[in-house]
């Protein structure tokens, strides 16, 4: 756990040195729970942006895009159940004055018993090598099995109790499974309450006429209430699915984790619409190829898995996430759901306008269900930056610092040197950044000694620095160094486009 802990704060200091995360108005000691993207922050938040677009819109002529506004009618708010039911249950702790979500404080005591159940398996992986039969180990072994079955029976408890509204029985399975504060190490717990989440607002010239609104705290319902309108503009007949990156807001009162649980977050979300009946076949499909997507980056198998929901929310008849394993462990990355027709019904009955689809092949109107696979951005940026922070050790006492951002995601492909500031180095050097800039986004560094620029360049995740010495000068040539494998080599200038355009192609990355 300490070294997990480690980890994080080096996450988050290594994030702000390198300019990709700040607190918001740092310089007035930072807004709780919201940041600022910095100069290369920003470039690899839009870099992941148009990796998932065009993923998600561009390779699927049945999908189109959508940017709905933030604002939205607060009937829109009521069909959606947010009004009444966008809560989260929140305990106090008595002595630390801190507050929690109480289903996280269980949540977490689960992952515990999963963390303790995984070093069980690891432990007779390691006795057993070849022969370990992993499955036929988790099955049998009396730890494992109890860690498991106890994990089960608590989220069947906690999700039913949260579905019944039932407070009080929250409290006590705190109180039976001995959770303490995270922060004083005291169980002395206040009652369990509800909290919304929504973050309001007003519209109007003056505070007498202005009428109550509300900041979007998904971005979901913008596709839903605009089904019809992209329907019959585009013409397309079902399945086909709209997408959408855009900001949502939720007055998170336990936000924590750095950027993983924000009051200002961004999505990226695709609602597609079917069938009925047709739903779960769907379901499975894009629980298959988000997984893909998310393994074409090359962050490492290992660190993914599903966790299937078995208390549903009221909407869905099946969800799944993919959960990454963070430096806190693993959370929630991306959902994946069956909504059925609850919200374009939800919708049509509050707005009196049909939100329905003739089908020519059936002959008949119905209201289609949807799948929906939503991400959090912003989480995925964490998951991409914390696993590509490494510590590496280089022998003969040497080590490196190097993020191992996938080259199409980083933020510069590319650093170009000089190797002396002088001889007309930097005149070469400056004519082959300004070529490359016409197809990748690089930069010029001249401070130091190359060396040290190698350093400061693994550091910041760039995953090539082109190196401009005498040599240029005679035979056009210069050196190109590969920031994973340190490997350095000889090439003609005019081939330098060929080999960034290699590892940065989008074709290639998805395809892998």
């Amino acid at each position: 756990m300490a070294k997990e802990q480690d980890k994080f704060k080096q996450v988050i200091s290594h994030a702000k040195e390198y300019g990709y995360i700040f607190s918001s108005s740092e310089i007035y000691d930072g807004l709780s729970a919201v940041y600022d993207y910095g100069q290369n922050g920003v470039e690899l938040k839009n870099n992941i942006k148009n990796y998932w677009w065009k993923s998600m819109v561009q390779m699927h002529e049945e999908i189109v895009g959508l940017d709905a506004a933030i604002l939205m009618h607060p009937k829109t708010w009521e069909a959606s159940g947010h009004v009444d039911a966008f809560n989260d249950p929140l305990i106090d702790n008595k002595d630390s004055k801190k507050r929690y979500r109480a289903d996280v404080l269980v949540e977490d005591y689960v992952e515990k018993l999963e963390q303790k159940a995984q070093k069980e398996i690891k432990k007779a992986e390691k006795r057993f090598g070849d022969k370990f039969d992993e499955q036929e180990f988790v099955s049998t072994h009396p730890r494992v099995v109890k860690y498991r079955q106890q994990s089960k029976e608590i989220l069947e408890r906690l999700g039913e109790s949260l579905n019944n509204g039932d407070l009080v029985d929250v409290r006590n399975l705190i109180d039976e499974l001995e959770i303490a504060c995270p922060a004083s190490g005291s169980r002395d717990w206040t009652d369990v309450k509800q909290f919304n989440l929504m973050f309001g607002t007003k519209l109007g010239a003056s505070a007498e006429s202005a009428s109550d609104l509300y900041l979007r705290p998904e971005t979901a319902q913008g596709i839903f209430v605009n089904f019809a309108n992209v329907q019959k503009t585009s013409r397309h007949k079902i399945p086909f699915g709209i997408a959408q990156i855009g900001k949502a807001f939720r007055n998170e009162i336990v936000a924590r984790q750095f950027i993983f649980r924000q009051r200002e977050f961004e999505q990226m979300e695709m609602q597609y619409f079917v069938r009925p009946g047709e739903e779960l076949k769907w379901f499975e499909h894009w629980k298959e190829t988000r997984y893909k997507w998310h393994q074409s980056l090359g962050l490492g198998e290992e660190n993914y898995r599903f966790h299937d929901h078995e208390n549903l929310a009221h909407y869905a008849n099946a969800a799944t996430d993919i959960e990454f394993k963070f430096p806190f462990g693993f959370k929630e990355l991306e959902g994946i759901h069956s909504r059925t027709d609850f919200d374009l019904k939800a919708h049509e009955e509050l707005s009196g306008k049909k939100l329905q689809f003739y089908d020519p092949e059936l002959k008949e109107n119905y209201t289609p269900f949807v799948v929906e696979t939503s991400i959090g951005l912003d989480r995925m940026f964490l998951a991409v930056f914390s696993a590509a922070l490494q510590d590496e050790d280089l022998g003969d006492g040497k080590s490196r610092t190097v993020l191992k951002i996938p080259p199409i995601l980083a933020p510069h492909k590319a650093a170009i040197f000089p190797l002396l500031k002088r001889d007309g180095l930097p005149e070469i050097a400056k004519e082959i950044m300004k070529e490359l800039q016409w197809d990748f986004n690089v930069i010029y560094d001249e401070k130091d000694a190359v060396g040290r620029r190698y350093r400061r360049q693994d550091a910041a995740g760039t995953p090539f620095c082109i190196t401009v010495d005498h040599d240029t000068k005679e035979d056009g040539t210069v050196t190109i160094r590969h920031r994973d494998s340190m490997e350095q080599q000889r090439v003609k200038i005019e081939d330098l486009k060929a080999i960034i355009q290699k590892e940065v192609d989008f074709r290639t990355v998805l395809e892998s």
